[in-house]
């Protein structure tokens, strides 16, 4: 075999459009655009976004299906921000083609996507979401009586250097200067370096940082908020309500860094339930479980009255509860969570909700680019977490009906399985009856384990 050598950059004045290369599309992603397809998605989002915009006046905008499209690429190929995602999308052929453009066509730059963004309000994005789960409810994919709360942080857009005081406007290095001028470390005109400064607000006493004390000057609706590992960010929370039956994510909120989980128990159960009766479900949430950050006897009385029957552990405390000064019904509310969490139903629901909230947090935050926000303000955070949160859904949908629910799914001892049961699920769409022939022995255990579900085919 001779050596080929890399040909010089040279300029091409025309080239045909037959001669372009093109690619023969990533099966998943195809899989991805015919669940779509179906559904009538795009048809569908095109007409709720038409009051949006202008009917002639201006130059057309990217298709809304383009724009959702280009975010579940940034899902499940891990990118957080605008730009990589845009920069993806134009990097791959695959990628153009499941957005709809051809080779010669220029696939949305990112300022395309913040405009989008901004020009959209939330309730399209909170109907978008309702729509990815009446997909899954016309399968009869979800359940929706047992569901689980539990809310992690998201790291703001925004840095502590950022805060300053609510009353006065200083930030830090200018109070902490008030400071040393008010106890006579320094003389009234002489300014410490930062070396004094560290050296004075490290010995100082009482130092806390508080949210009704200081805001963030970028990013105003941010709190003040201790991380998973410890450090302090400026942060948002993000509160998941996953069905415990099929886990999908029924309820995807975001709140303020700082609202108690106390407080926003009812309200995440209340909109999984709204999101429940829009997609089309029958189902009727009845039992909800969390651990003991979420108990508090006004809380569980709320989630009663409102026919939620609570499974949530008592923290330990020193002394035993007064229901002196409270009402009776707050304390048959607390008696029967009680009773329930001590049942041997309790422990399995504990496991299922340590397992699968956490799971949809992994996907949604970790391996799905949501930790760290890349966009500013309370509206803005929630919409863009609500479609990771559909785009986790819909990955979920693929995997229960073809046996993959992300691109990575194709790799190593995967790949052969998904790729035989993308064979027979064409043969079979085209109504062609699938001989015993084609039933696959694998060699290696691992793979034959994969490939059950093709072998159920294949008989």
């Amino acid at each position: 075999m001779a050596m080929g050598k890399r040909k010089s950059e040279t300029q091409e004045l025309w080239v045909a459009t037959t001669e372009l290369p093109r690619s023969p599309g990533h099966p998943f992603y195809q899989q991805l655009n015919r669940l779509l397809a179906e559904d009538g998605f795009d048809a569908w989002l095109e007409k709720l976004c038409a009051a949006y915009y202008h009917e002639t006046l201006g130059r057309p905008s990217i298709p809304p299906g383009v724009y959702f499209r280009m975010i579940l690429v940034g899902y499940f190929e891990g990118i957080a921000s605008q730009r990589g995602i845009a920069w993806r999308c134009c990097d791959s052929r695959s990628l153009a083609e499941f957005l709809g453009y051809g080779p010669t066509d220029e696939t949305p730059d990112h300022s395309s996507l913040t405009r989008v963004g901004r020009r959209l309000p939330q309730e399209i994005f909170e109907a978008m979401f309702q729509r990815v789960l009446s997909m899954a409810a016309a399968k009869k994919l979800v359940g929706g009586k047992t569901v689980a709360v539990d809310s992690t942080t998201l790291e703001a857009n925004a840095a502590m250097k950022s805060i300053v005081r609510r009353d006065t406007g200083e930030d830090w290095k200018e109070y902490v200067t008030r400071l040393m001028h008010e106890i006579g470390a320094l003389s009234a005109d002489e300014e410490p370096t930062d070396e004094e400064l560290r050296r004075f607000d490290k010995s100082r006493k009482n130092k806390r940082v508080s949210n009704e004390e200081w805001v963030s000057t970028s990013d105003a609706e941010s709190r003040i908020t201790r991380m998973k590992d410890g450090t302090t960010h400026l942060a948002y929370k993000a509160e998941h309500v996953v069905d415990l039956e099929s886990e999908f994510v029924l309820a995807a909120t975001v709140y303020e860094g700082d609202a108690a989980d106390t407080d926003t128990l009812c309200d995440s159960l209340v909109d999984a339930q709204l999101n429940l009766d829009a997609a089309g479900s029958d189902a009727q949430i009845q039992e909800g479980v969390a651990d003991k950050g979420y108990h508090a006897a006004a809380t569980i009385e709320l989630c009663d009255d409102l026919s939620f029957r609570t499974y949530i552990p008592e923290p330990k405390r020193p002394h035993r509860s007064r229901w002196t000064d409270k009402p009776p019904e707050y304390r048959d509310a607390v008696y029967g969570n009680r009773r329930r969490v001590k049942g041997k139903r309790s422990k399995q629901l504990q496991r299922l909700r340590s397992e699968l909230v956490e799971r949809s947090f992994a996907h949604v935050c970790e391996t799905g680019g949501a930790r760290r926000c890349w966009l500013r303000g309370l509206v803005n955070v929630s919409k863009r977490y609500l479609l990771q949160a559909a785009a986790r859904n819909l990955g979920l949908i693929l995997r229960k009906l073809f046996g993959m629910g992300t691109p990575r799914g194709l790799q190593p001892a995967g790949a052969l399985a998904a790729l035989v049961q993308l064979i027979t699920i064409e043969l079979q769409s085209a109504r062609i009856i699938v001989p015993a022939i084609l039933r696959v022995h694998l060699k290696f255990d691992c793979i034959a384990s994969n490939c059950a579900s093709v072998h159920a085919l294949a008989a």
